[in-house]
């Protein structure tokens, strides 16, 4: 680094926002997540002894995952480097890799690569990475804010510990909200101002676990709050509300307001009612969830719940599901919506889960064998065994229907599959109760 660089440096770190500025540096200065960082917790071990594997920091916005990334970049010895999904190329990618080889060969140091939004990274992006977190040559840091069961290789997965920050309690924010105010050195305690208790109290809770949320809001309010007449800045509820500019809609991807609304917009679809399954979208979008997370919620109710009283309904789910992730937002709203409404208002069986379930428990309970002339005929010795004779071809039966007994003996009364009296297993069921006459 020159003399340009480092001024250039210190520069930022004194105009960058509060949020980034009073950002822990150690881990006895992480407020929260104490469920993964305690004393007794296996993170909190393995940053203190300098022997990190691969990790990905999975939670909502404001929750902390760049922090602990910085808390391990001032903690570890190795090399450390960090890019942003969102901007990073496959050069960048590979400049990284170059100098992490020549850091391990010529002076036998690790190195570590902080992939902020790394569920950003297109499949392709992904595996460039793999064989050098395999071999050791990068140990891997992603933070997502996306599930990375879904959106980050399998691969990569297994080969990384995967910890799940939870929004931080009101309690947590407020305490943050109080470093910020009266912190002289990184924090706004040089401006004189103090906060009133309801107005920390307010951030704090329409924060909605979303430290920086908070943050912006006590640099913005002392920033533009004009000093009273005791020489101080005062930040009142009137200039925190001001400040955070709307309440947040109570909802987070992983707490209790996540579970009730997902849950009220399944239930909303099952009990065909399309304009409350909408407007639960609408609240799960409006909050920033996952446009793959709600789809697969569609996917999982049409067949649920509509099954084969419509059987296209998840054809056009799957159909929503596939679209939103080449078209995104704002417009993968409107596919949404589609696929929502036609789940809603088509007719309704969950003959499919009643006959799955049934099934699943009996095969626990019983010690059923597959029947002789079911069984395959083509490996080696099976013909001699007599598996697969007096099997009837369908296809040579009279309207393509055998009336051989398919299931074991042990348990050839049972009836799994039940068709509704709606829509489609209407059909259905006729054609059933034709075939058993």
């Amino acid at each position: 680094m020159d003399l340009f660089d480092y001024m250039r440096s210190n520069t930022m770190e004194k105009e960058a926002p509060l949020a980034s500025r009073i950002r822990p540096r150690t881990l006895e200065e992480v407020v929260g997540q104490q469920e993964i960082i305690g004393k007794d917790k296996l993170l909190y071990r393995a940053i203190k002894a300098d022997k990190l594997s691969s990790l990905i920091f999975y939670g909502p916005p404001g929750t902390g995952k760049t922090t602990l990334a910085k808390v391990i970049a001032n903690t570890t010895s190795a090399e450390f480097t960090q890019i942003n999904a969102t901007v990073a190329g496959k050069k960048d990618m590979e400049d990284v890799v170059k100098a992490a080889k020549d850091s391990r060969g010529m002076y036998g140091k690790r190195t570590i690569l902080f992939v902020d939004e790394i569920h950003r990274f297109n499949k392709g992006q992904q595996d460039y990475l793999l064989p050098f977190v395999e071999d050791g040559t990068l140990i891997l840091i992603g933070a997502t804010t996306e599930n990375p069961y879904f959106e980050v290789n399998s691969a990569l997965i297994s080969r990384s510990v995967v910890f799940e920050l939870k929004p931080l309690s009101k309690e947590d924010i407020e305490s943050l909200i109080d470093r910020a105010v009266y912190d002289k050195e990184r924090g706004m305690g040089s401006y004189d101002a103090v906060i009133d208790k309801d107005a920390r109290e307010f951030l704090a809770d329409v924060a909605g676990g979303d430290a920086r949320a908070a943050l912006n809001a006590v640099e913005l309010g002392v920033l533009t709050t004009q000093r009273s007449g005791d020489g101080k800045i005062h930040i009142t509820l009137e200039v925190a509300s001001e400040c955070i500019q709307k309440r947040v809609v109570r909802y987070d991807k992983t707490g209790d307001n996540h579970y009730d609304t997902i849950s009220a917009f399944i239930k909303s679809m099952r009990g065909s009612d399309p304009d409350a399954a909408v407007y639960y979208l609408a609240r799960m979008l409006y909050a920033g969830e996952s446009v793959t997370f709600i789809a697969r919620r569609i996917m999982i109710c049409a067949s649920e719940d509509v099954g084969n009283a419509d059987p296209q309904a998840l054809q056009v789910a799957v159909a929503a599901a596939q679209a939103v992730e080449r078209v995104g937002m704002p417009e993968a709203q409107i596919i949404l919506s589609q696929a929502v409404l036609y789940v809603a208002t088509a007719p309704k069986s969950n003959s499919a889960v009643m006959a799955v379930s049934q099934a699943m428990e009996t095969v626990q309970t019983s010690k059923a064998t597959v029947p002789v002339h079911l069984q395959d005929s083509h490996y080696k010795g099976a013909a001699k065994l007599g598996h697969g004779i007096g099997y009837e071809y369908a296809h040579d039966c009279p309207k393509h229907f055998s009336r051989q007994q398919y299931l074991p003996e042990e348990i050839k009364d049972r009836v799994f599959y039940r068709p509704s009296e709606n829509g489609y297993e209407k059909q259905i069921k006729e054609h059933m109760k034709w075939l058993r006459e």
